[in-house]
């Protein structure tokens, strides 16, 4: 049961059940979770929201109950950095510091004046969401990465899965997408992901890498810095060795094969641009293939509320964040993927940062009644050591696995770009040769790219290199600026004025 509002206390100990949090922290995974607890740790009043029924994000999901794992730490790196912080949790719920609302999904963010904002989520799953609004004085968004996909023909196929979502799978469900598994794309998932699936039963031919790893080698410092994550890719490569995993690097599956599911997988010797070379296609017998190109800034709510992005080392947008976590919209601070991605050891560091930097900032404002000064005690030196060494690993493997503007070669006329409108890679190519398209949001205008369910979360980078044309890949695509973050039915739109008040008592999620 999330605590009651009522249960938040301010300073002086007495319950204040009109009063904003100090900080609504959006997205429960590594970072969200570290902010939070750490932030109440300092004496901060909290509201942690988040989509999911449990904590722990995407990177540490969890077997349903149902399944009776006896051990489901085993398919998990650093579970005691996350066990830690869970246990934290419930004692700060127990105490009322920390406000936890699972399953509360939010679509916006808006200023509230002088009381700092207001949330509107969906609350609940289905035909029993309800809608609700929190107020904040501070807000964190820690709303995490989805995968990057490059399509290819057959890659609409049943048995084509993303390479995380077939860990997740795992994960979640403790199921395998099949017996004998490529796994393809490009970046560090891949060897995790091999690596789990054959500990899990799977047979998997091949690991095929688009990148080639002598990539690294401009980057040796960054590297040499973080010797644990070499030792972290050492243990992932023992494991392909014992399992018999063959890895394929400067390679890509270019086409998927089959009827009613995948059988085959083509894969093709590419140039240091990623473009395929002729005459050294190969056919790799499957029932799955895992695929997935890295992560992307899952960045709806911060570009909604104007927060400034910059190009990251493999070409995505992130939000573009000071020394303290802070965006450039006062009072919205970023912690975790959003500002990069960078795993999960970088993200619970930044969501600790964070959270020393506003805890500063809120209780030097309790002190002297009024506006806190611009600037906030520092957090501890070994956290933004931490940040600098582990940002710098980070760099170094998105630069290494940045996708070459080549890719696009993959693609036949006929491939579907856009899965949900079904827009092939002709039509949007026609959009930018013929009808004058330079971006992705007119090739969506004109063809409908992109306004599907996923709302351009899987082809949003595809259709931006393509109507980026010759350039391809070299171009980063442009953040979008979306006034709601997810989907929400008209009748809560409608509703708003009579949408509880900002902190009223909310129904548990599912009643």
């Amino acid at each position: 049961m999330p605590t009651s509002p009522s249960d938040h206390t301010d300073h002086t100990g007495h319950t204040d059940p009109t009063a904003p949090a100090d900080l609504a922290v959006i997205g429960a995974g590594p970072a969200g979770l570290a902010a939070a607890v750490t932030a109440a740790r300092l004496g901060l009043r909290v509201t942690l929201l988040d989509a999911a029924d449990r904590p722990g994000g995407q990177y540490y999901r969890h077997p349903a109950p149902a399944l009776g794992a006896a051990r489901p730490q085993a398919l998990h790196h650093g579970w005691h950095a996350f066990a830690t912080r869970e246990a934290a949790l419930r004692a700060h719920r127990e105490t009322g510091r920390i406000r936890y609302l699972p399953a509360h999904h939010v679509w916006t963010v808006v200023p509230d004046g002088e009381q700092g904002w207001t949330l509107h989520a969906l609350a609940g799953h289905g035909p029993d969401e309800t809608p609700a609004a929190l107020r904040a004085r501070h807000v964190l968004l820690a709303t995490g990465a989805y995968e990057r996909q490059l399509p290819f023909p057959g890659w609409t196929l049943p048995g084509v899965v993303g390479a995380g979502g077939a860990q997740a799978m795992l994960k979640n469900s403790l199921v395998l997408p099949g017996r004998r598994v490529v796994v393809a794309g490009s970046g560090p998932l891949l060897l995790a992901v091999a690596g789990s699936l054959a500990a899990a039963g799977a047979t998997v031919p091949a690991v095929v890498e688009a990148a080639a790893y002598t990539a690294y080698a401009p980057q040796a410092p960054a590297l040499l810095r973080n010797p644990a994550k070499l030792v972290e890719g050492a243990t992932y490569g023992g494991a392909l060795l014992r399992h018999g995993v063959r890895l394929l690097t400067r390679h890509a599956v270019t086409e998927a094969h089959g009827t009613t599911r995948v059988e085959a997988v083509t894969v093709t010797r590419l140039d240091g641009d990623w473009r395929p070379l002729p005459g050294t296609a190969r056919r790799i017998p499957c029932d799955a293939l895992a695929v997935g190109h890295g992560l992307v800034p899952q960045l709806e709510l911060a570009t909604g509320l104007g927060c400034a992005t910059r190009e990251t080392a493999d070409g995505t947008p992130a939000l573009d964040v000071n020394a303290e976590q802070r965006t450039s919209v006062p009072g919205v601070w970023s912690a975790g993927e959003t500002g990069g991605i960078g795993g999960a050891e970088l993200a619970l560091t930044e969501g600790e940062i964070a959270a020393h930097a506003i805890a500063a900032r809120v209780l030097a404002a309790r002190v002297v009644t009024a506006r806190a000064p611009a600037g906030g005690a520092a957090a501890p030196a070994a956290l933004v050591r931490r940040r600098a060494r582990l940002r710098a690993f980070a760099d170094a493997m998105a630069a290494a696995h940045r996708p070459g503007p080549g890719w696009t070669g993959w693609l036949r006329e006929e491939t579907d770009v856009c899965r949900c409108e079904e827009v092939p890679a002709g039509r949007i190519r026609e959009a930018v040769e013929e009808l004058g398209a330079r971006d992705a949001r007119t090739v969506k205008l004109l063809t409908r790219a992109g306004m599907g369910w996923c709302q351009g979360r899987m082809c949003g980078p595809a259709v931006a290199a393509l109507a980026a044309g010759a350039d391809g890949g070299a171009t980063a695509p442009a953040a979008d600026r979306r006034p709601l973050s997810c989907p929400v039915p008209l009748r809560h739109l409608a509703a708003l004025d009579q949408t509880p008040p900002p902190d009223a008592e909310l129904p548990a999620p599912g009643r």
